[in-house]
């Protein structure tokens, strides 16, 4: 009798409401609820008992000895390209040999020469300085850098480095708990820039956020190309098959081992999950889709290829490897820089993985630079971002906690 009472309560106010032209949406949804028709009636409840942990490995000094005792596979040898740089974010090198880096902290774009061949800089100077400079990618003759919210366009002019940068788009996405934007021109001659998430996992406003955009050299025809990803600072193209993959960054407290780092091939059109769904489309706990089920949502989003088994680590820089220095296995393969975890009670990261390709597809993880993490783990001296391929075929690496540039060339 209460039901059958309740019921009708609710339908004559829901009558009343109508006629007013007033409809409650509250009122509606009980209604709906009572008549069984709501499209939330197949949806499963969530629960997940999470413990989260923060552990940051103390700094300790890039010393020579400690660089000597990184580990490298056989044949490879790692040296300072550079140091004393502050906090080097993103590299690139020119077609004759220079090399730039981007310093966030001090807004400077920075030149490093090695004038005698040795491979190290013994020359470095500031050519550009933008306010919260991150992003840098050379293309046919320019120079393309990206700040959170600007893109810039210069001329690379060899004996001065490049001329002053043009502003050529002032309206990315606003940057958030991400705003390390990240560029790179595709085989199609398109640029595409990376713009992460304003949030751990949030339902963003802005639908540029956590998604890749494409666009023409000068800013125009822009468009979004990917969504559904967190923060894919590291990104590239198969040099064979012109795939495009991306590391995506894992969500945060979901405890040490989840969410783990994604390693996605990169389609037109295709939405990667963030922030409802994670690693083999499992749910995201507070966050639920609206008007569907995680698994319905799911059918409409892209799983990763490949994650990586450390979680946390922090995917950084990626590249596929095109030189001719390192032996031929390792022609076509990609390197990631792993800035290192924060976000768990043991870290890992702080190294650089080697991801294996066979017939163009990732098959593996292999490490590739470690030895950052001392003392068990309590500390560390370098947190590589970014990776660019020299001239001469060796990798350069930066490092934003000691101010470093790495080289690792191969002499057997």
């Amino acid at each position: 009798m209460r039901v059958q009472y309740v019921k009708e309560k609710y339908l004559n106010e829901i009558y009343f409401m109508i006629n007013m032209k007033k409809i409650s949406l509250l009122v509606l949804s009980v209604f709906l609820l009572i008549h069984g028709t709501s499209a939330q009636e197949n949806k499963e409840p969530v629960t997940s008992k999470i413990e989260g942990h923060v552990f940051k490995p103390a700094k300790r000094e890039a010393t020579d000895a400690r660089v000597n005792n990184l580990k490298v596979p056989a044949g490879f040898k790692v040296q300072k390209f550079a140091e004393n740089l502050g906090k080097p974010r993103m590299i690139a090198v020119a077609e004759n040999g220079d090399v730039y880096v981007t310093v966030r902290e001090k807004d400077e774009v920075v030149r490093l020469q090695d004038t005698n061949g040795d491979g190290k800089a013994d020359k470095q100077e500031t050519v550009a300085q933008l306010d919260q400079i991150h992003g840098i990618n050379i293309y046919n003759g320019k120079m393309y850098l990206a700040t959170v919210t600007g893109l810039y366009q210069a001329q690379m002019v060899p004996e001065d480095g490049i001329s002053e940068p043009e502003l050529i788009l002032d309206d990315l996405p606003d940057g958030g708990q991400h705003p390390n934007r990240t560029i790179a021109f595709g085989p199609d001659g398109k640029l595409y820039v990376s713009v992460g998430s304003t949030c751990n996992a949030c339902e963003e406003t802005n639908k540029e956020h956590a998604t890749i955009l494409r666009m023409n050299a000068g800013g125009s025809d822009r468009k979004v190309f990917a969504k559904g990803l967190r923060n894919t600072m590291g990104f590239g193209w198969h040099p064979e098959t012109y795939e495009m993959w991306g590391m995506d960054h894992g969500i945060d407290w979901l405890g040490d081992n989840a969410q783990k780092e994604e390693l996605n091939k990169i389609e037109e059109g295709a939405d990667y999950g963030w922030p409802y769904l994670y690693g083999k489309s499992n749910p995201v706990p507070h966050r639920e889709p609206e008007n569907m089920t995680h698994k319905e949502y799911a059918k409409k989003t892209k799983e990763p290829v490949l994650e990586h088994p450390e979680a946390h680590s922090a995917a950084l820089g990626m590249l596929f490897y095109n030189g001719t220095m390192f032996p031929e296995e390792y022609r076509n393969d990609a390197f990631v820089a792993l800035h290192g975890s924060w976000n768990r009670s043991k870290p890992v990261g702080y190294k650089v993985v080697r991801i294996k390709y066979k017939n163009g597809q990732p098959v593996r993880f292999e490490d590739f630079l470690t030895g950052f993490l001392i003392e068990n783990g309590r500390a560390q001296f370098g947190r590589p971002v970014a990776m660019a391929i020299h001239t001469d075929g060796s990798l350069l690496v930066t490092d934003d906690e000691n101010g470093v540039v790495y080289r690792i060339f191969y002499q057997p």
